[in-house]
Order: structure tokens, then C-alpha cells, then sequence
């Protein structure tokens, strides 16, 4: 008697529609963090809220959209889980919480 597997059965995919899929995938992540980033620069303007430096079109690639709560998917459209930092002031915002960890022997970051 055969036991049934709870797995499903799909064919294996090729090369090229594996490829297809994540090419398709990191678009849509592209347009999706796209998308928030234009609203926060609308929403909260051209300045690093952390050291208030202004940017203009040539810097602006500087400028970077901070998540307060860390989550990437949380994206509220009134842009409350938002702050636009400067990429200095993000590295600043992520290492501080690296910083404490270690310092108080909390536990290791998650990768």
C-alpha cells in the first residue's frame, strides 16, 4: 500500500522560467520600495530629519527612507512608520541598535 505525500507535485521549473520568476520578483520589490520612497519624499520633503541636511536632484540618491519600526512592509499611506535620513545618519540609526546589543551582551543580530 502507497502512503500519500502532503507535498505537492509540480513539475521542476527550467532555468530560464526560474530566472523569469526572479527577475519578475525583484522588479516588483524595486517598484513597490519605489513607490513608498516618492511618497515619503512628498510627504516629509528633501531633508535628512536626523541632521537636517537638505538634498536637491543631484543628492538626492542620498536621501533614504528610514522604517521606525523596522518592518519594510509596513507602508501606512499617511507615512507615520517613515523618516527620510540621509544614507550617514541610517548607517548611524541601524549600528546604534548593534551598538546596545553588544554592549549589554543581548543577543547576536538576526541575518
Amino acid at each position: 500500500m502507497r502512503t500519500r505525500s502532503f507535498r505537492p507535485s509540480r513539475q521542476p521549473k527550467s532555468p530560464a522560467e526560474v530566472d523569469r520568476l526572479m527577475e519578475e520578483a525583484k522588479q516588483e520589490a524595486g517598484k513597490r520600495r519605489q513607490d513608498y520612497r516618492a511618497r515619503s519624499l512628498a510627504l516629509h520633503g528633501w531633508i535628512c530629519a536626523k541632521c537636517a541636511r537638505e538634498f536637491d536632484e543631484s543628492t538626492l540618491h542620498l536621501l533614504t527612507v528610514h522604517h521606525r519600526d523596522g518592518n519594510h512592509r509596513n507602508n501606512p499611506p499617511d507615512g507615520s512608520n517613515w523618516e527620510n535620513l540621509c544614507a550617514y545618519c541610517h548607517d548611524d540609526e541601524h549600528s546604534r541598535g548593534l551598538l546596545a546589543d553588544y554592549l549589554s551582551g543581548g543577543p547576536p543580530p538576526k541575518r
